[in-house]
C-alpha cells in the first residue's frame, strides 16, 4: 500500500500538496476517537478515482481510509478550491524555471457525455444526448493555462473571455504573467467582438474565418491544445460526467490539469 501511495502521490508532488491542502481540524481536543486517515493517503485514492474512473463504491480498500472518508476529503477540498490552487502552485513552478511559452496559445474545447449534473445540455454532436464541454486554454508546449466546463449546447465562443480572464498572475523570470502573446483558435471563435476584445488587451490573436480559410491551416499551432485534450482523456473520470455537483465535475477536470502540469514539471 505504501508503494502504491507514493508512486501515485510521489514526494515532490506530496510536498506542493502540503501547501494547499487544509490544515487538520482537530475534533477532539481531549484525545480519543479513531485516528485521523492521512491526508497523502487520501489524495492518492482520489487520483486513483479519477485515473481509472472507478466509481466511490468501487474504490478498493488498499489505500487505508474508508471509501466515505476518500469521499468526504474530496468534496471539502472541492468546496475549498484545492484543486484550483494546486494548479495554480504547480503553475507558479514551471514559470519560475522558465517553462511556460506565452508566445502561441491556443483554446480549444471537447464534449463528452453526461448523465446527470447541473452543467450539461443536449450535445449538438451527439444525436441532442445530454452531454457537457470542457473548455481549454494552453501555452506553447500544451500545459493548461485555464481550463472551464459548461453544457455541451454551450457555443465554444462564449468560452473563451471566461478562459482568459481565468488565467492567473503565474509566476515567470520578469514578474507575474497572465496575457498570452499571442492565441490561435478554430473557426468557432470567428466573431469580431472577440476579435475586438482580445486588441482592447493587447492579446494578438490568429482564428481561423468561416468560408475563407480551413481551420487546418492554424494545425502547426493548434496541435499542441488537442493534444492535451487527449490527455485530459487519460483521465478516465472525464469520459463521462457522472457528478451530481458541478463543483466535482471541475475538480476532477482540476485533478487532470494538475498532473498534466505536474508531468511537465518532472520532465
Amino acid at each position: 500500500m505504501t508503494n502504491l501511495v507514493e508512486r501515485l502521490v510521489p514526494d515532490e508532488l506530496w510536498t506542493l500538496c502540503r501547501r494547499v491542502v487544509p490544515p487538520t481540524q482537530v475534533i477532539r481536543p481531549q484525545g480519543g476517537g479513531r485516528r485521523r486517515a492521512g491526508d497523502r493517503e487520501c489524495l492518492a485514492a482520489i487520483i486513483f478515482v479519477a485515473a481509472s474512473g472507478c466509481t466511490w463504491r468501487q474504490l478498493p480498500p488498499v489505500f487505508g481510509p474508508a471509501r466515505p472518508t476518500v469521499y468526504r476529503r474530496f468534496a471539502r477540498w472541492s468546496r475549498a478550491r484545492v484543486w484550483a490552487r494546486l494548479h495554480r502552485v504547480l503553475l507558479d513552478a514551471l514559470g519560475a524555471r522558465g517553462e511556460l511559452d506565452w508566445s502561441r496559445c491556443a483554446v480549444d474545447s471537447v464534449s463528452l457525455r453526461a448523465a446527470k449534473g447541473p452543467l450539461t445540455g443536449p450535445n449538438p454532436t451527439d444525436r441532442g444526448k445530454g452531454g457537457s464541454k470542457i473548455h481549454l486554454i494552453t501555452d506553447r508546449n500544451g500545459v493548461p493555462l485555464s481550463p472551464g466546463i459548461s453544457g455541451a449546447n454551450v457555443h465554444d465562443s462564449l468560452g473563451l473571455e471566461p478562459l482568459v480572464r481565468g488565467i492567473p498572475p503565474i509566476r515567470s523570470r520578469r514578474g507575474p504573467r497572465r496575457r498570452p502573446a499571442r492565441l490561435h483558435a478554430d473557426q468557432g471563435y470567428d466573431y469580431d467582438h472577440l476579435r475586438t476584445w482580445l486588441r482592447e488587451r493587447r492579446i494578438r490573436h490568429r482564428i481561423a474565418r468561416k468560408g475563407i480559410e480551413s481551420s487546418t491551416r492554424l494545425g502547426r499551432h493548434r496541435w499542441v491544445v488537442e493534444r492535451t485534450v487527449s490527455w485530459l482523456a487519460g483521465c478516465r473520470r472525464l469520459h463521462c460526467c457522472y457528478e451530481r455537483k458541478a463543483e466535482h465535475f471541475l475538480a476532477f477536470v482540476g485533478i487532470a490539469a494538475a498532473l498534466i502540469s505536474y508531468r511537465r514539471l518532472t520532465n
